[in-house]
């Protein structure tokens, strides 16, 4: 994808978690947003810079003014929007189809772990990954079916197979976040925004919600404590860590493993002389025998140390 210009006078990217905008107050925010069939967040934008972005979903043509729409500042925390999805609307399960969604490591735990199989057959199943925003770190994305709708596999006729595991894409909309890197406190800004696209009728719905709601409503929570984490990470790979060797480098596809196959990663960490080599409390290592999300936060850790020598990881 392409970077995305003039927008509310900043200048947005496309990023593995869908936008940045690197010139709010001196900072660069990770957009983290549901990922759907475009990556377009304002009636603003020029519609003939755009139209590559088309996707032949709902029918619309890119020159609609209600394509996507979104109010071009943070939603307020007392501030309520209406949305409810349910199986009444025309549109149900509309969105399930043709979708570009974006998994993050978090949700490849979720999915896996719900369809009883490892993440290397999930990955092989069930994902592809295309460089986007970031040219040095691919991005997995859901595999859609073969059929004529390209239809989420794991949709049916009753809806999602996988709903209490959802992704964060599926779950967080129609919600988007905007992340900042922590700074040398340990603080992080954070923006919400609201987008709608027209052809969901659920924003039509009377139900509203603030976002604190809605977050707790959803159970967004973990994920959000995780793709946190995950977008220093992006930072870090942003900055080209492998060298001239690119994708092929063998520290990239030890980070990989590390962020999206803890099956791989669980027999690295237990086969291999890493426990004598770090520091980690008896605690923490039961912690991460018996939960594959303590796992990926240790992996997380492990790939900010042997990337810049920083982190809470330390060596023995």
């Amino acid at each position: 994808m392409q970077t995305l210009e003039s927008v509310s006078r900043r200048e947005w990217k496309v990023f593995p978690f869908g936008l940045v905008l690197p010139g709010i107050a001196g900072i660069q925010w990770t957009w983290l947003n549901p990922g759907w069939n475009d990556d377009i967040r304002s009636g603003s934008l020029d519609r003939n810079r755009v139209r590559q972005f088309q996707f032949d979903f709902s029918g619309e043509s890119m020159d609609s003014p209600d394509r996507v729409t979104i109010e071009n500042r943070p939603i307020k925390e007392t501030e309520r929007f209406s949305f409810q999805c349910h199986s009444g609307l025309s549109c149900f399960t509309g969105c399930c189809r043709n979708a570009d969604m974006y998994l993050y490591p978090y949700d490849i735990v979720r999915m896996k772990n719900r369809l009883g199989i490892s993440s290397g057959e999930f990955l092989e199943q069930h994902t592809v990954t295309a460089i986007r925003g970031n040219p040095f770190f691919p991005n997995v994305m859901l595999k859609m079916s073969d059929q004529d709708d390209k239809a989420c596999p794991f949709l049916s006729g009753n809806g999602c197979r996988v709903y209490e595991d959802r992704p964060f894409s599926c779950r967080a909309y129609p919600m988007e976040r905007g992340v900042s890197p922590l700074d040398h406190i340990g603080n992080r800004d954070i923006l919400h925004f609201i987008a709608i696209h027209s052809y969901c009728k659920g924003h039509g719905e009377s139900r509203e919600w603030t976002v604190r709601e809605w977050i707790e409503n959803q159970e967004i929570l973990p994920f959000i404590e995780m793709n946190d984490s995950w977008t220093d990470l992006d930072v870090i790979f942003r900055t080209n860590p492998w060298g001239e060797q690119g994708l092929n480098a063998k520290a990239f596809k030890m980070a990989f493993m590390g962020s999206y196959n803890m099956d791989a990663f669980r027999n690295f960490v237990f086969s291999s002389s890493f426990l004598e080599r770090f520091a980690i409390s008896e605690g923490r290592i039961k912690d991460i025998r018996n939960s594959e999300t303590e796992l990926l936060k240790l992996g997380f850790d492990w790939i900010t140390f042997f990337l810049t020598g920083k982190g809470s990881l330390s060596t023995g």
